[in-house]
C-alpha cells in the first residue's frame, strides 16, 4: 500500500503533446494563418519570363505605404500550389522550401497577406507577440529601448539565451534611432508621430539549448495619440489581438491625484499640465472597443502586465509619511531575476503596485479587473532617474525593467516560477 501511494505521489504530469506544426501569426502585419498557406518569393530573375522578371509586389507596396517606407520592384511570388509535391520540401511537417519550373529552390516564405519575409522558425513554433500599449507621454519608446538593452545585456545570459534583432535592418534602425542616442549619447527620444508610423521591431529572444523554441519578440512602436482614436486603432487590432502577452504602460503622471501633486510642485496651470496626459481608463476603453467586446464574455485572457513607468519620480512626489509608497520601498530598488521567476520579488511588487493603483486610480483598476482576466501589476524606471532638459544626467541605470517580460516568459511556460534559496 504505502509503495503504491509513494507511486502515486511521484508520478509525474504528462507531457503536452506537441502538435504537428503551429499556427503562424506574422510578425509585419499580425494576420494569422497555417503554415501551408505560405507563398515564397523567387531566387532569382528572368528578364524574358514576365512571371519571373522584377515587378511590383502590390501587396508588400500596400503594407509598405502604410510605413511611408519606400516601394521597389521584387523577385516574383510563387504560390505553393502552382508547385507539383515532388518538388516541395517539408521541415518538421512545415511547408519551408519549393523548387520552381526553372528548377530554382528558394526558402525565402511570405505571408499570404503582407509578402513581408517570415521568421525562419515560423509554423514549427509558437508565434508569440509581445505588444506594448499605453497613451501619449507614458515612455513607450524609452521603455521599448531600456527593455531590449537589459534583454541583450542581462536578461538573457540570465536565462542561457540571445536576444536577437530579426534582420540586419532591424539592427541598424534600433541602434541609430533609439539605442545610441539614449545610451550613448543621454539624450531623450523624440515623441512618437502618429503620421510617420513606424513599422514593428522584431527580436528573437533564442535559449541556447536547442530543445527550446525561440521567443519571437514584436514591439510596435504605436504613438500614443492613436490609443484613444478609435480609427488609428484599427490599423493595429490585429496585432493586440493576436498578440501572447500585453505590457500596459501607465505614466504616474496620467493618474490625477500624482498630476496635482506633480502639478503644484512644478508649478504649471492646472489645463495646461492635463492636457499632456490621457486617463488610463481611456485606453482601456479604445482596448474595449477594439478588440475585447469581441472575445468571449467580453473579457481577454491574454496574460497583460500592468507596469508603472517613470517609478523614480514617485520618489520625490511621495512624502515620507506617505499612505501610498514609501521611500524605501521595494520600487525603487532594482531587482534581477535569474534562471526563474522569483516568487516573492513578483508578490511583493504586484502586491504594493496593485494596491497603490487601487488608491490614487479606482476607475482603472476595477476597468482592468473587469476587461482583462490575467494581469499583474510592476513599476519600472527605464533610466533610473529623471531627464533633466531632455538629457540624462550620469550613467543610465534601469530598474526593474525586465521584470514584467520575465512575467510573461512564466506565463507562455518559458521559465519557472519559485522562491529564491
Amino acid at each position: 500500500m504505502l509503495d503504491f501511494l509513494k507511486k502515486m505521489f511521484d508520478k509525474k504530469p504528462p507531457v503536452k503533446e506537441k502538435p504537428p506544426y503551429y499556427s503562424i501569426v506574422c510578425p509585419y502585419c499580425f494576420s494569422k494563418f497555417e503554415p501551408d498557406e505560405v507563398v515564397f518569393r523567387a531566387s532569382h530573375v528572368r528578364d524574358n519570363d514576365d512571371d519571373f522578371m522584377l515587378q511590383e509586389d502590390r501587396k508588400l507596396s500596400d503594407w509598405r505605404r502604410k510605413f511611408n517606407l519606400s516601394q521597389v520592384d521584387m523577385e516574383a511570388v510563387i504560390d505553393p500550389h502552382t508547385i507539383p509535391d515532388e518538388n516541395k520540401t517539408y521541415m518538421q511537417n512545415v511547408l519551408v522550401a519549393v523548387t520552381d519550373l526553372y528548377g530554382e529552390t528558394t526558402k525565402r516564405r511570405l505571408c499570404p497577406n503582407c509578402h513581408n519575409e517570415l521568421p525562419i522558425s515560423s509554423g514549427k513554433v509558437p508565434s508569440n507577440i509581445i505588444s506594448i500599449v499605453g497613451a501619449s507621454q507614458v515612455g513607450k519608446s524609452v521603455y521599448m529601448t531600456s527593455l531590449i538593452h537589459t534583454l541583450q545585456n542581462t536578461t538573457a545570459s540570465n536565462f542561457n539565451a540571445a536576444c536577437m534583432p530579426l534582420s540586419a535592418e532591424i539592427s541598424r534602425k534600433f541602434r541609430q534611432n533609439y539605442h545610441e542616442p539614449i545610451f550613448e549619447r543621454g539624450s531623450m527620444l523624440q515623441s512618437t508621430n502618429p503620421n510617420e508610423q513606424q513599422e514593428p521591431f522584431i527580436f528573437q529572444f533564442v535559449f541556447k539549448d536547442e530543445r527550446e523554441a525561440p521567443l519571437t519578440l514584436v514591439f510596435f512602436d504605436v504613438a500614443g495619440e492613436g490609443m484613444v482614436e478609435r480609427e488609428y486603432l484599427d490599423i493595429y487590432a490585429s496585432h493586440i489581438k493576436n498578440s501572447s502577452g500585453i505590457l500596459f504602460l501607465v505614466d504616474p503622471l496620467q493618474i490625477r491625484s500624482i498630476r496635482d501633486k506633480a502639478r503644484i510642485q512644478i508649478g504649471e496651470e492646472e489645463g495646461e499640465f492635463a492636457n499632456r496626459y490621457d486617463e488610463p481608463r481611456e485606453v482601456v476603453i479604445s482596448l474595449f472597443e477594439n478588440f475585447i467586446a469581441h472575445q468571449q464574455n467580453s473579457k481577454t485572457d491574454i496574460p497583460t502586465a500592468i507596469v508603472l513607468t517613470k517609478s523614480d519620480m514617485l520618489k520625490y512626489l511621495m512624502e515620507e509619511d506617505s499612505e501610498y509608497i514609501r521611500p524605501n520601498s521595494n520600487v525603487f530598488r532594482n531587482v534581477v531575476h535569474k534562471g526563474f521567476l522569483n516568487h516573492t520579488e513578483f508578490e511583493n511588487i504586484n502586491g504594493e503596485i496593485g494596491r497603490f493603483i487601487e488608491k490614487v486610480d479606482r476607475p482603472f483598476k476595477d476597468a482592468i479587473d473587469v476587461y482583462f482576466k490575467n494581469t499583474a501589476f510592476f513599476a519600472v524606471s527605464a533610466l533610473g532617474a529623471n531627464p533633466v532638459n531632455k538629457q540624462i544626467e550620469g550613467v543610465i541605470n534601469p530598474i526593474r525593467v525586465d521584470e514584467p517580460f520575465i512575467w510573461l516568459l512564466h506565463q507562455l511556460d518559458y521559465v519557472a516560477r519559485r522562491d529564491a534559496t
